[in-house]
C-alpha cells in the first residue's frame, strides 16, 4: 500500500488563486491518510478530476470543488471585500490564540 505523506495546510487565510484551494483540498487529503485514489472513490470522482483540483486546474466545476471540499472537511468561509481584512485578523487571532 502507497504511504501517504500529510501535506501542510496552506498558511494564507484569503483564497485568491486555484493552486491555492487545490493546496487546501490536498493537505486535508493527506492529512486524512488518504491516497489519491482512495479519495476519489469516496467522493465519486475520477482520480484525474481530483489530482486537477489538487493541482489548481481551473477546469474543475465548482459544484464538484466545493462538494471535494466539505467532504474532505475544508471550511470556505464567504465575507464581503470591504470586510475581509477584519475578518481575516479575527480568525488569525483565533488560531494563535487556541
Amino acid at each position: 500500500m502507497r504511504r501517504v505523506v500529510p501535506q501542510p495546510f496552506p498558511a494564507e487565510s484569503c483564497l485568491v488563486e486555484p493552486a491555492e484551494f487545490g493546496r487546501a483540498v490536498r493537505a486535508a487529503r493527506t492529512e486524512s491518510g488518504l491516497t489519491i485514489e482512495q479519495a476519489a472513490r469516496g467522493l465519486g470522482i475520477a482520480k484525474q478530476t481530483l489530482s486537477d483540483l489538487e493541482q489548481g486546474a481551473p477546469t474543475v466545476s465548482l459544484g464538484t470543488a466545493l462538494h471535494a471540499a466539505a467532504q474532505l472537511g475544508v471550511a470556505l468561509f464567504m465575507v464581503p471585500a470591504a470586510r475581509r481584512e477584519l475578518m481575516r485578523r479575527q480568525l488569525q487571532t483565533n488560531v494563535d490564540g487556541a
